[in-house]
């Protein structure tokens, strides 16, 4: 008798154990998304791209983050966010490593070679950024010049098929550093992210950056996934059209305080 019951209690321990496993599995996903029986989606993203995602504090915040948590509450799925510089986002989604991009990315022919893109959902512009009293008032007069640009976006590649003297960074905040400190004489950026971050440091400064009129080009932002998830595209799709044309998508940039531009 004691024999059995020491076989049945092993049996059930063992039971527990396999149980609080299963129970740990796959439960990366979105804040506050705990159902262990969806499907988790990886976003991998660059938090240092404001209004379109930033953090406060430790929590992950913006346009493009709120937009994402609402189109998988429609899938029905959770989102697990992973928070890498902007090159590696680019780099990891062609690969396979995570299943979706976002940080602010640009559809550009080269791009659409080795990725594949959600339908655009706002269109951006690539703005041009001096100190104030500068020499430089338009894009002509960048010839020849050093420019400050975030390492693997349009702004780089634009900038490069120039020909500027490009300094390219893994951060948007030592891109503008260099502006500031006299390291470079612009500074390429999204123009959304421009107005928040030189709003940010001309209340804190002295001297101030200035946003010329002239933008360098205009461009389409969306998601993007790795080549051959055309299922996962049609999903989101269906999701983020329908939040683009009943105006949620714009209620999210009036709620940023940034201007929308419908595709």
């Amino acid at each position: 008798m004691k024999k059995v019951i020491t076989l049945l209690l092993t049996a059930v321990l063992a039971v527990s154990a396999l149980a609080g496993c299963g129970s740990n599995a796959g439960t990366a996903g979105n804040a506050g998304s705990g159902d262990k029986t969806k499907r988790t989606l990886s976003v991998a993203t660059s938090p240092d791209f404001p209004p379109f995602e930033s953090l406060d504090g430790t929590k992950l915040i913006g346009i493009e983050v709120e937009l994402m948590d609402m189109i998988a509450e429609k899938m029905d799925v959770n989102i697990e966010y992973v928070q890498i510089d902007f090159d590696s986002v680019l780099n990891g989604v062609e690969a396979g490593k995570y299943d979706i991009g976002m940080s602010g990315i640009s559809v550009t022919d080269e791009r659409k070679e080795n990725a594949l893109f959600t339908d655009p959902y706002c269109l951006a512009a690539q703005a041009i950024v001096v100190t104030e009293g500068s020499p430089i008032a338009a894009k002509a007069d960048l010839a020849g010049k050093a420019v400050s640009v975030q390492t693997g976006t349009t702004a780089e590649l634009f900038c490069n098929a120039e020909g500027y003297n490009v300094s390219s960074f893994q951060a948007n905040s030592d891109a503008e550093s260099a502006l500031v400190t006299g390291k470079v004489d612009a500074w390429v950026i999204d123009d959304l992210t421009a107005a928040e971050m030189v709003a940010a440091y001309n209340a804190e400064n002295d001297t101030k950056l200035v946003i010329l009129s002239e933008a360098m080009t205009t461009e389409p932002y969306a998601f993007m996934t790795k080549l051959g998830n055309d299922d996962l595209v049609k999903e989101i799709n269906t999701q983020l059209d329908a939040l683009v044309k009943d105006g949620t998508v714009k209620s999210l940039f009036e709620k940023y305080n940034a201007p929308y531009t419908q595709p």
